[in-house]
């Protein structure tokens, strides 16, 4: 079984090391996504998170319009600081508003705050600064650009983002930070390969959190992305694993697929898929989360959790031994890429 105090570096260029649990910690659901946790409920999941041995956290002003990061400052003052590694990330900048303003979101009993996108050089510091206040500690790791990509903003969006951010002085605020000590690495959390591809051609980075990318139904970014991060050593770290919840659930009634209702050559594929695993009694979940780890460019994969019983399962599902044989015979039925990495047995051993 994988001892989760394992770590591994994001890169081996930053200044200050960034080692990375390989599970780690989303925290989304605690900013009440699509339904309301209860204060001791979040601090209880975060408590099961740090007692299983994860030691990356992850959270974002946008999660919750600020209560996802409240929470985690709550149980920061719990935790060794010194024995963990945060992410926040910048791009939102929460301002009070009148009730009828509040950013309409998928997270629910939130406070009474609108969202304003901002990648200039003051809104990356501002974000910062807000972030530091919520979270109640200047300690902050890693600091991603939220959502700079085409899906968040359409093509032209985020052709003007982009302006915003490498003419107007964003890209300096964060190597800025990351030059004075004050974070160790810079990147992005983003739903698309091809903006991180398009923003390492354009600086540097250290690393980005992808989300629902590379995994059992995606290995598009084993052609030019991947590779392009192994030459340039910048670490990945994998959200959305379950491609926003059909590679957990299966192909059942209603599963859902980038978001969204899961179309038919999605749910062929995932039928396709749990056979295999089923053949070697293995639960196709466990295959999906340990699945992007077998690229060495992948350091971390952070499944949500919005329950210490849903951490604890992520545990024993990332715990799951895989037979080698299931990764083959998944190649061989054309249901995963022939150039696919795959995790080694034990899962930190790839």
């Amino acid at each position: 079984m994988m001892d989760l105090s394992t770590t591994h570096p994001l890169n081996l260029r930053t200044q200050t090391p960034v080692n990375l649990s390989q599970l780690g910690f989303g925290g989304a659901p605690l900013g009440n996504l699509y339904r309301k946790i209860e204060e001791h409920e979040a601090q209880a999941t975060l408590d099961a998170a740090w007692n299983a041995g994860i030691r990356y956290f992850d959270t974002a002003p946008q999660y919750g319009l600020g209560r996802s990061e409240l929470r985690m400052a709550e149980a920061l003052r719990r935790f060794d600081r010194n024995a963990m590694i945060l992410s926040t990330k910048v791009g939102r900048v929460l301002e009070d508003c009148a009730p009828e303003d509040v950013t309409p979101e998928a997270f629910v009993d939130v406070p009474q705050k609108r969202i304003v996108f901002d990648y200039t050089y003051d809104g990356i510091m501002r974000s910062y600064a807000d972030s530091i206040a919520r979270l109640g500690t200047d300690q902050i790791d890693m600091l991603f650009l939220h959502d700079i990509d085409a899906g968040t903003h359409g093509a032209a969006g985020e052709d003007e983002k982009l302006r915003e951010l490498f003419s107007r002085g964003g890209y300096r605020a964060l190597t800025e930070l990351r030059e004075a000590g004050q974070i160790a690495a810079i990147g992005a959390g983003v739903n698309t390969w091809q903006i991180c591809e398009r923003l390492l051609g354009e600086a540097d980075f250290d690393g980005f959190l992808l989300a629902g990318r590379y995994t059992l139904l995606e290995q598009d970014p084993l052609e030019t992305f991947l590779p392009l991060c192994v030459q340039r050593d910048v670490g990945i770290i994998l959200g959305g694993p379950y491609n926003s919840g059909i590679l957990a659930t299966g192909a059942v009634e209603g599963a859902r697929y980038d978001y969204a209702p899961a179309p038919p050559d999605i749910l062929e594929r995932v039928h396709k898929l749990d056979a295999v695993c089923a053949a070697h009694d293995t639960p196709l979940i466990a295959a999906a989360l340990q699945f992007p780890l077998g690229h060495g460019a992948v350091k971390s994969v952070i499944p949500g959790g919005a329950t210490p019983q849903e951490v604890r399962q992520n545990v024993d599902i990332f715990q799951t031994k895989i037979p080698p044989a299931l990764w083959s015979d998944l190649k061989s039925e054309g249901l995963i890429r022939h150039d696919a990495p795959v995790p080694m047995r034990p899962v930190d051993a790839a």
